[in-house]
């Protein structure tokens, strides 16, 4: 989560920067450094995002940021990303359930997305299936961000053969991406359908996408 003050650098320094296409930008430490990192990932990565159009929740980032800034507080670091994953049974020790789950979410992800950089680096897009299934998992149990409609979907294209799945955006509903072979595209976007539809859930919207090129400010005159 961005600072508003940070936000506004961040988006400049996208357009700035911007991804190229067929590429992934990396921006963990924007909110700070401004620094980035891109990582091709091909023409062959295919993403599947599922639509359930539920709506946000009201006031549950608040609460969440609230939850964050408690934690480390009473861990005695000025944010979170002060810490690692060493820390967290310390963290345990000291911070009721609640909290120490909201902060273990935002430890485990901040590590997942360097963990996912050395993987994309290493290994290629291919590798990176495990790590957003640990990340919605994460969002799920500790964050408390996902709905039924989003878990089924994850599971659904992961039982039909996408790579890796997990919840993307806000949280609270919204939308679901996978990593999908090319070959299975239709296979996996039909589970997924049929396991919503089974249980009486909204009607997913799905479509393909790719990374492309990013934001970049349009200089006219």
């Amino acid at each position: 989560m961005l600072l508003p003050r940070a936000s506004a650098a961040l988006v400049e320094h996208v357009e700035r920067h911007g991804s190229d296409e067929d590429e992934a930008l990396d921006d963990l430490l924007g909110a700070q450094t401004l620094a980035h990192q891109q990582h091709a990932v091909g023409q062959h990565r295919h993403d599947e995002t599922t639509d359930d159009r539920s709506a946000h929740a009201t006031g549950g980032y608040k609460e969440r940021r609230a939850d964050c800034e408690r934690g480390a507080a009473e861990l005695g670091v000025a944010t979170l990303r002060a810490l690692s994953v060493a820390d967290l049974p310390r963290a345990k020790a000291v911070l009721s359930d609640r909290v120490f789950r909201r902060v273990r979410h935002v430890v485990t992800e901040n590590e997942r997305v360097l963990d996912t950089v050395r993987t994309l680096g290493t290994l290629g897009p291919t590798a990176i299936g495990d790590l957003m299934l640990d990340s919605h998992a994460s969002m799920r149990d500790d964050f408390d961000i996902s709905v039924p409609e989003i878990d089924v979907a994850v599971d659904a294209a992961v039982e039909a053969g996408a790579l890796g799945a997990r919840l993307t955006g806000g949280g609270f509903g919204g939308a679901s991406i996978a990593l999908v072979p090319t070959a299975r595209w239709n296979d996996i976007a039909a589970a997924v359908t049929e396991a919503l539809d089974s249980r009486s859930m909204p009607t997913p919207h799905i479509f393909v996408v790719r990374p492309s090129d990013g934001a970049r400010r349009d200089e006219q005159g």
